[in-house]
């Protein structure tokens, strides 16, 4: 039999179909597609008219179960911590009962099937529901950063950019399953990242792989590039299908064979997958007398190779103190104490309350926004539906770009935040002085740069505080994010967009839901909104003086190994 007929046969097999889903390629496939099941919180500009006419809800109410939303899915820590002891399956199974039982009741209180709940319930609802994913995520994006440590970048902006193509996704499903009902869509957000999460449950986990020796070249990049390739043919397959939607009257046949075609675009990357695996299975098979090269990790000899790893709990609180005032150098793996009370955690905080935080509020707010500065509602509903894909084009294009950067020029990504923070000032600004015909522009801003300090303050994260309690430093970093949302878009868009109100119908006795029309609407709410971002873009200067120096070096030398001479002339491979 030919060596080509045999690889054939042999990948052909229950054996082949096990080594793909077995394979790290297929935890980033199964990322994806749970990602962009998870994004329900991009979605919620698509039924608050729903929840505000059904509910008899104001600005400031809606603003307020908006923070709750953002609080659930931004708390992540809570995921954090129970996936430092639980494996990943748990995680998929955990958020799969929360987000189904959150959405759920949300749907039934607004199709009536149950008494109008308090405004503290529907609040808890929408956290739990919200706060479902976050275990996903956390399980999905470890596992990806762990099974890549060397292209985290490229992985965290590819896996991360699919929930900004969720709110897109879920509309055109549910366009195509229900019809045009924003309730519906409550209903659909429910129970897909449920089934998702459930499927994919024991196929996304940690892979151990072979490390690369030093100067040789991974081809890594080459296949998380044709992932990027087919993410950019969704992203453009939704972006034509909205614009098309709003032009031309879609008949509900015409609805599910464009849901069909963005299935199928999405289920693409595994043919990725499954191509990796033939040639890896046909290359075993050509040599099968040469085992697959794999770099061991040889023992450390320093002397603190012989010294046993710290305890989990320190002796006493004199000790705990002392331990997390000295704090290992920058890239090694801190504590998650360390961490805490570290300045670079203090400024990235800072960043993602106020510079997260800020954009966050203005595409909360995207659709009041239209209407007050008098925009077709067709109009408003498109920008709205888009912002979506320019967040999916921050994430995916500045992680890559950002890596690309980093270790072709040691560019630091404090630097490419510093960078995003500014550019979305100009958005705030664009929105606070109602520039005419400006909002479209605002809103690719502001997706574009929400998508794009995701995943530079994620893989500061992994690079400055090391992988071993990634899972909870991660989640603590954006704790901060539904804080400055609730202070933003609460206390200061809210209340000024119901205070100019009130203001425009005669008062705040008068009964009725108030429409606010006009540029001071959300005027010197959102200079505020321009004012903080810049400040938390002058904070994230400090993160780049502090880092400049590790950021110089080569910081992936670790997942390397270097070909050292024996004493017997033989080449022995060796962790850096």
């Amino acid at each position: 039999m030919a060596v080509g007929d045999h690889s054939k046969a042999v990948v052909c097999t229950p054996a082949f179909v096990s080594q793909v889903i077995r394979s790290r390629w297929f935890v980033v496939f199964a990322s994806m597609v749970v990602m962009a099941s998870s994004g329900s919180g991009y979605a919620f500009a698509l039924y608050s008219k729903e929840l505000r006419s059904t509910m008899g809800y104001n600005q400031q109410t809606l603003n307020t179960l908006s923070f709750f939303k953002d609080l659930g899915a931004s708390v992540g820590i809570v995921s954090g911590l129970v996936h430092e002891v639980a494996p990943t399956w748990a995680m998929l199974l955990i958020g799969a009962g929360m987000n189904l039982a959150g959405y759920l009741m949300i749907y039934l209180a607004l199709t009536a099937r149950i008494v109008a709940p308090p405004l503290w319930l529907m609040g808890l609802c929408i956290c739990v529901g919200a706060n479902g994913p976050t275990f996903a995520h956390t399980g999905a994006l470890v596992s990806c950063v762990k099974n890549f440590p060397e292209s985290r970048g490229i992985v965290i902006g590819l896996v991360k950019g699919f929930i900004g193509l969720s709110g897109a996704i879920y509309t055109q499903l549910y366009l195509a399953i229900y019809g045009d009902n924003a309730k519906s869509l409550v209903l659909l957000i429910a129970w897909l990242p449920a089934a998702a999460y459930i499927f994919f449950a024991h196929t996304i986990r940690v892979v151990p792989y072979g490390r690369r020796c030093d100067g040789e070249v991974a081809d890594n990049d080459q296949h998380l590039t044709h992932f990027m390739y087919i993410s950019v043919v969704l992203a453009a397959d939704l972006v034509v299908m909205i614009i098309l939607q709003k032009m031309f009257q879609f008949s509900h046949t015409a609805y599910i064979i464009g849901a069909t075609a963005l299935l199928i675009i999405l289920f693409l990357p595994l043919c990725v997958v499954i191509r990796t695996e033939y040639k890896a299975a046909s290359l075993l098979q050509q040599s099968p007398q040469e085992p697959p090269t794999i770099a061991i990790e040889a023992p450390r000899t320093s002397d603190k190779a012989d010294q046993p790893s710290p305890p989990p709990v320190c002796g006493g609180s004199l000790g705990c103190f002392t331990d997390m005032l000295k704090p290992p150098a920058l890239g090694d793996d801190y504590s998650i104490m360390q961490a805490l009370v570290s300045v670079e955690m203090l400024v990235l905080l800072v960043v993602s309350a106020f510079g997260v935080g800020g954009t966050l509020t203005a595409i909360d707010n995207m659709a009041q926004i239209g209407q007050s500065l008098g925009y077709h509602a067709k109009s408003i509903n498109t920008f709205v539906s888009l912002i979506g894909i320019w967040n999916f084009a921050g994430r995916v294009g500045v992680g890559y770009l950002s890596e690309i950067l980093l270790s072709r020029y040691r560019f630091p990504r404090p630097l490419a935040l510093t960078i995003v923070l500014l550019i979305s000032c100009l958005g705030h600004l664009l929105i606070a002085l109602g520039v005419p015909q400006s909002l479209y522009a605002a809103s690719v801003i502001i997706g574009f740069c929400l998508g794009a300090q995701l995943p530079l303050l994620l893989s500061i994260i992994s690079e400055v505080f090391g992988l071993k309690y990634y899972s909870t430093l991660f989640n603590i970093g954006s704790v901060s994010t539904p804080l400055g949302s609730y202070v933003l878009n609460v206390l200061v868009v809210g209340h000024m967009y119901d205070a100019e109100a009130a203001r425009q119908h005669g008062g705040m006795g008068v009964a009725g839901d108030k429409v606010c029309i006009g540029v001071t609407c959300f005027k010197r709410s959102f200079l505020i909104i321009t004012a903080v971002t810049f400040l938390s873009a002058i904070a994230s200067l400090v993160l780049f003086w502090r880092t400049k120096g590790f950021y110089k070096e080569d910081i992936y030398a670790k997942f390397k190994v270097t070909r050292a001479m024996g004493a017997d002339g033989s080449l022995a491979a060796s962790r850096q």
